[in-house]
């Protein structure tokens, strides 16, 4: 059976690559560094230092090995190619609180690059799965932690 595609925004596909890059060309000779160092010290049984960087080194071969996962299960869109009424993935909407009429826009990413100090919401969301397919003037119910949210689809767009 095929792995599913993770879809992901070009910048979303950029940000894994380059902290790829990172992890594999400054964390991992780095860390490498520090367990030969550690080494030198002696016995390794009672060596917090060694211990710490071998903890580090299995995190860091771990995130190596999941980003090249996703990676090769990367389905990139680019947003500014969708031609939709819709909300799909990719589609920045700005919605009205029906409650406190409060206004805020939301950009539906992938999981990875999802921030929602900066209006990325993650495709798996709440907010995002409530959004998928609804249209302009469209009601949405987010099913939140602290009860139902109803908003008004004011507004969508791909950019």
């Amino acid at each position: 059976m095929a792995e599913d595609k993770i879809p992901m925004t070009i910048t979303g596909k950029r940000l894994l690559e380059d902290e790829l890059k990172q992890l594999m060309t400054v964390e991992r000779p780095a860390i490498i560094k520090a367990i030969e160092i550690a080494r030198g010290h002696g016995d390794l049984s009672e060596n917090a230092d060694y211990s710490a960087a071998k903890e580090r080194q299995s995190f860091i071969e771990g995130r190596i090995q999941d980003i090249n996962g996703k990676l090769a299960r990367a389905q990139v869109i680019d947003p500014a190619t969708i031609k939709s009424e819709k909300v799909v993935f990719g589609a920045t909407v700005d919605l009205e609180d029906q409650a406190s009429g409060k206004r805020m826009t939301y950009k539906i990413v992938g999981v990875d690059e999802a921030d929602i100090k900066n209006g990325k919401v993650g495709i798996t969301s709440p907010i995002a799965r409530a959004l998928i397919g609804k249209t302009e003037g469209d009601e949405v119910v987010v099913h939140a932690p602290k009860g139902e949210i109803r908003y008004d689809v004011v507004k969508i767009t791909y950019q």
